[in-house]
């Protein structure tokens, strides 16, 4: 069995949280994970917005707030259903709004129990004189156009089409729409939510930073990341947990409340300092808060209550008693609903087609409109890849372990050191014996060059991730080709450094899309032979000779040609020779 096949993440996976060493480190830390986030979301780079065309219906007044019923436009023909609560009575100034994301609760925004009330919280907030917003998740309530669970398909995964995406997406449009109103102060901006809304908050916190103050309740844990569809995507904690993606908030406010009965028992003693560390870089250890709830899990009126002390003091300070609860549900929670007469009179309807069209036509990153550093940037975001700063080699007779600085992970390969000062990269997807069959590579070791017979690993098919693996698989670790990608890329930054007036790659069947793309993301130049007609791009092919997730999103098989065609330009522009534009 090969070693490589045997580490493995998950959901479940007890994370060490080691500090960071200075404030430089993890700022350039939090720009990484930023861009991996978005880039596991299908929003790197962020596309450009769409009119939201907000409308605004049925006021209904409870003595101290106001609820209306909102529907957005998050995208051309997409629709976002939820409630903003407000004061009766408007201040003179602008007013602190709130973001709130509900959690998988069987009603969503409009669940009201005990454990856990979307009303409550938003009714008690616009009443201490702040503006809410509830807005639902994919697939609940009135947003239905899409199921709650789907993007597993190779083709979403393609164009990164999945409910924590879409949801993202939602988050940023509805703070859009938050920030956009008279109302509401757009730099007192905060987010709260549990459980899954929890997970919502912390993601859009981490990434927009016009969240000023941040609630994530009964979420944030080393020993579990979340397991809803909503809760995972393909890349999202590659090399990462909730823990650090909660430090990203950093130096803003944010309070953690957790329960002293689910997976948060262990928050004040092990992810608070742990977080706290990070706060510690700033200065700013103050803003850091943690309460516990002996409860269940929960986002109950304890729960609330914390929350609504931490906003009166980081948000809107006023002198007086901390706030409690004065407001109770007295209505019947289904008349938030926009109800299914209103969505049919505006067409709106279950499909999934549609909003996956848009989803592509919003997201998809252009070869034809986007510079070459853009294309490999995001290119480089949806494949994890890097080119290394340094390789290490361990050799043992004509073996050879390659691996990266900061690394474990191995590339085993065969080398054969030649008279000549020409190098060859070759892949099999085979391996180095199948290699060495080939007449091809008899002919490179017969002219004297030197050569690397890389061996990339072979996991269980790609078209079977999700099935073998389970379901949260991709989200912690990159695909097989992602992986196999990084290793060509490895073995190319071996064989940089050395003196060499011809560089090449030599790869057959399989490996021939795996070189192509490790080509287009080499900032070295080596020859390889591309033929067009091996591979079109279509999602079909890429589900069979390229499957990484994003890959379609970020621009495809056109941006990796266009970014090979820039570089062979260029390199020929460096030797005083035409370019091959083929």
């Amino acid at each position: 069995m090969d070693l490589r096949n045997t580490l493995r993440t998950d959901t479940h996976t007890r994370f060490t949280l080691p500090p960071p060493r200075s404030l430089a480190e993890w700022s350039a830390r939090k720009a990484q994970l930023r861009r991996q986030i978005l880039a596991a979301a299908g929003l790197y780079p962020i596309p450009s917005p769409t009119p939201l065309r907000p409308r605004r219906v049925d006021r209904t007044d409870h003595g101290s707030y106001v609820v209306e019923k909102v529907l957005l436009e998050t995208m051309p023909g997409y629709f976002l259903a939820g409630n903003l609560y407000y004061p009766r009575m408007h201040a003179a100034h602008r007013m602190a709004g709130v973001l709130v994301p509900h959690g998988h609760w069987k009603h969503g925004r409009i669940h009201n129990a005990a454990d856990y009330s979307v009303p409550a919280l938003c009714a008690n907030l616009a009443a201490q004189g702040y503006v809410a917003f509830a807005y639902d998740m994919v697939g609940y309530n009135d947003t239905i156009q899409t199921p709650h669970d789907f993007g597993e398909s190779p083709s979403e995964e393609l164009w990164a089409f999945h409910p924590l995406g879409l949801q993202l997406w939602n988050s940023m449009r509805a703070l859009d729409f938050l920030a956009s109103l008279d109302m509401v102060d757009p730099h007192r901006i905060a987010a709260t939510g549990a459980s899954g809304g929890a997970s919502q908050t912390l993601l859009l916190a981490a990434v927009d930073e016009r969240i000023a103050v941040a609630a994530p309740v009964n979420m944030i844990s080393a020993i579990f990341q979340g397991d809803d569809t909503c809760e995972m995507a393909p890349g999202l904690r590659v090399g990462t947990n909730n823990v650090e993606i909660a430090a990203m908030v950093a130096p803003r406010p944010m309070l953690l409340v957790s329960s002293s009965k689910d997976w948060t028992k262990y928050t004040p003693s092990l992810e608070y300092p742990a977080t706290r560390a990070v706060y510690r870089l700033f200065g700013e250890s103050g803003r850091l808060a943690v309460t516990q709830i002996d409860a269940g899990h929960n986002y109950n009126r304890a729960s609330r209550e914390s929350v609504y002390r931490f906003f009166r003091r980081v948000l809107s300070p006023a002198p007086g008693p901390a706030p409690k609860e004065t407001v109770s549900i007295d209505f019947d929670t289904k008349d938030l609903l926009i109800g299914p007469e209103m969505l049919k009179s505006l067409h709106i309807s279950p499909n999934l087609d549609h909003v996956f069209a848009e989803w592509q036509k919003l997201t998809a990153v252009h070869s034809d409109h986007n510079q070459t550093a853009n294309l490999e940037d995001a290119l480089l975001a949806v494949t994890g890849a890097e080119w290394p700063l340094e390789v290490s080699a361990v050799t043992a007779g004509d073996r050879v372990l390659l691996s990266r600085q900061g690394y474990a992970n191995l590339v085993p390969a065969a080398w054969y050191p030649g008279l000549s000062r020409n190098v060859t990269i070759v892949v099999h997807p085979d391996g180095p014996d199948a290699a060495r069959r080939m007449p091809k590579v008899a002919q490179e070791l017969a002219h004297g060059s030197s050569v690397l017979l890389v061996e990339l690993y072979e996991r269980a098919p790609v078209a079977s991730t999700v099935s073998v693996r389970g379901k949260d698989y991709l989200t912690y670790h990159l695909s097989d080709d992602a992986y196999r990608v990084q290793e060509i890329l490895t073995s190319m930054a071996f064989v940089a450094p050395m003196d060499s007036p011809h560089r090449r790659l030599l790869c057959f069947g399989r490996a021939r899309a795996w070189c192509l793309l490790a080509e287009a993301l080499s900032p070295e130049a080596f020859d390889f032979d591309d033929d067009p007609s091996d591979l079109s791009g279509t999602d079909e092919e890429l589900r069979k000779s390229l499957f990484i997730p994003g890959l379609q999103r970020a621009g495809g098989i056109a941006a990796v040609r266009k970014l090979i065609r820039g570089k062979r330009v260029l390199s020929s522009a460096r030797n005083g020779t035409a370019a091959d534009e083929n």
